[in-house]
């Protein structure tokens, strides 16, 4: 083979994604939604007379917000908290929420309203690695709302490690902008490593939803699914399947004992009956089981006390999921919520369990089990 033929060669085994020149956001979602009590509260914070309708109904209340709560550039916890969940923070009465609401529907959205609102999106489109003959995995880890510090590059890791283990090819970004149909279709299953936060543009939501309801792979790691609120519907009901309620506050991370819902299911391959860890415990409001999800990992409450913010019972009973598949179209997905502590991506059966999920969900010709 001559030198020329080989560099051909090897460039075809890792040829990037061509990269683009980003274009103006201006199909951002929340761009032209009514100022109301469901808006989110950075929207709310950058326009001075929607924050001055709150402090008029409720003096000096938002100023008492931690500082993390008030941000208004992300990653902020003010990009996954809307008026309502703020309310239960800093006590607000209902009859104060509601006319917080209804003075908020006056105001309008300026054009300046409507640039801010899309500022915390992006159009970028990386080059990204691609290689012929491989397995390639896309990690998307742009964040809005609650930043993973620990977590996000632990799981990086992870999953590179994981990708030299498995032969794949890995490609990892933090823009909105991969998320269009032509990037997507090269990749075999995409990973949303701790997304927190809406980030995706109206066009970017389509080319997910067509990309899973297809027959892509999605896996989605634990921030990924621990928002207080979302603004797309779509996202929580259909690709995660749950609304996360809290963590353990007293103390944060807990030991605990993990154990295998579904030994059969792809997922728990290789893994033990059970096994415990240390890490931050997810609770949701309605177990996924309910809405058709394949349950693959829970935890025993006995073993660690469910208790959060102000005492609130996190309890889920017997049947209390950490993670779960679900079909979606054509397309697999997994989700786990475990993972807030750095150490749990070395944790060997955790890990375990997302390499045998990536690799189900990478896998187009794997069909996905409705229980």
């Amino acid at each position: 083979m001559t030198s020329k033929l080989l560099a051909a060669t090897l460039g075809l085994l890792a040829a990037p994604v061509a990269a683009q020149t980003p274009k103006p956001v201006t199909d951002c979602p929340m761009k032209d939604m009514p100022f109301s009590a469901a808006s989110p509260m950075i929207d709310i914070l950058l326009s001075e007379q929607a924050k001055a309708v709150v402090n008029a109904v409720v003096p000096g209340r938002i100023s008492k917000l931690p500082a993390d709560f008030m941000g208004t550039r992300t990653p902020t916890f003010a990009a996954i908290m809307d008026l309502n969940a703020t309310a239960s923070l800093i006590r607000f009465k209902p009859e104060q929420v509601a006319e917080i609401d209804r003075r908020l529907r006056l105001v309008p959205v300026t054009a300046a309203d409507k640039v801010a609102r899309c500022a915390r999106y992006d159009n970028e489109r990386p080059a990204l690695p691609f290689a012929k003959g491989k397995k390639n995995i896309l990690v998307f880890d742009k964040v809005n709302g609650f930043y993973h510090k620990e977590a996000i590059p632990a799981a990086r890791k992870a999953l590179q490690d994981m990708a030299d283990r498995k032969g794949w090819s890995v490609a990892f970004t933090d823009k909105g902008g991969a998320i269009n149909p032509a990037t997507l279709r090269k990749f075999d299953a995409i990973v949303w490593n701790n997304v927190s936060g809406d980030v995706l543009t109206l066009s970017q939501r389509r080319a997910l939803e067509q990309y899973v309801n297809g027959g892509g792979g999605f896996v989605a790691l634990h921030g990924s699914g621990g928002d207080s609120t979302y603004f797309w519907k779509w996202y929580a009901d259909e690709l995660i399947g749950a609304y996360f309620t809290g963590h353990p506050a007293t103390p944060q991370f807990q030991d605990a004992r993990l154990v295998v819902a579904d030994p059969r299911h792809p997922a728990a391959a290789g893994l033990p009956a059970e096994w415990n860890m240390n890490d931050e415990w997810y609770s949701f409001r309605d177990s996924p089981r309910k809405i058709g999800a394949n349950i693959v990992l829970t935890i025993d409450e006995s073993t660690y006390k469910p208790e959060g913010i102000a005492k609130a019972d996190l309890r889920m009973g017997e049947d209390h999921p950490l993670a779960w598949s679900k079909c979606v179209g054509r397309g697999r997905t997994f989700y786990s919520s475990v993972g807030h502590r750095a150490e749990s991506y070395t944790q060997p059966q955790h890990v375990q369990m997302l390499d045998s999920a990536i690799s189900w969900a990478a896998n187009r010709k794997a069909v996905c089990q409705r229980p």
